[in-house]
Parts: structure tokens; sequence; C-alpha cells
């Protein structure tokens, strides 16, 4: 089974070996699609989580008793070609190449299929033309 999820770390927590954790006590597959873990501060990981079910429901009750935040990821990027003013500002932004630019014509493409939900283009589009739907 699959899981994509968000984990959020009080300050307290960043620390911690929870990964590890998820590892080793919960024999889990992880991979780490995106993250910001500074100390003193909040963190957040979005990762992808593989294993046994009844592994999976085990570790994120572990994270929560933990004090860790566990949120599904947002469901579905959704780029709004009318919006779209091909800037390319997110293009370097984009980490898999879900955002692209046609070199012929100039015009911004996405492919979904490539898209890790990472939200890194959200920000740098100043022209609001990906969205996140739930």
């Amino acid at each position: 089974m699959k899981r994509t999820v968000v984990l959020t770390f009080p300050p307290t927590l960043v620390d911690e070996p929870v990964t590890y954790h998820l590892i080793t006590d919960y024999d889990l597959e992880m991979n780490i699609l995106r993250a910001t873990v500074r100390p003193g501060e909040v963190g957040r990981l979005v990762l992808g989580l593989k294993g046994k079910k009844k592994d999976l429901d085990a570790a994120v009750e572990y994270l929560e008793k933990v004090g860790v935040s566990v949120d599904p990821v947002v469901q579905e990027m959704r780029f709004l070609r009318d919006k779209c003013h091909h800037c390319t500002a997110c293009i370097p932004i984009c980490p898999t190449g879900a955002l692209d630019v046609d070199r012929e014509t100039w015009q911004v493409g996405f492919d979904g299929t490539k898209c890790i939900l990472c939200e890194s283009c959200v920000p740098v589009c100043s022209y609001r033309a990906i969205a996140i739907e739930f």
C-alpha cells in the first residue's frame, strides 16, 4: 500500500529521528518528496510511504502520538492555462519537469503525471495559474 502524506513537526521534534523509526520500526519504504527542516523551527516533510497497511497505520499512530501532524497530500495540482502569461518563472522551480516550456512556441506546459505535488510552483506564479485542488 502507498500513501503520500505531509508531516508537520513542532520545533521540539525536529532533532528527533522520526524518519529512522518509520523505516526500522515499521518496515516502511520512504521517499522524501519535499522537506523543510531547520533546528528550532516547525518542520515539514512531504513523504511517499510504502508498506503493509497495518504497518502504515501503526506508523501514523506513532507519529501522532509523538506530536507530529499527519495530513494527506493535496489531491491534484491544476494548471490554469487561461491565467498563464508564460513568464516561465515556474520552470526552474519544478523538480520533476512537470512544468516545461515548448522551445518553439515559448508556451508553458504542464504534465500532471510527472507532478509530485510538492507545491514549489505555487508561490512563484504571480498570475495564480497553478491551483491546488483537494
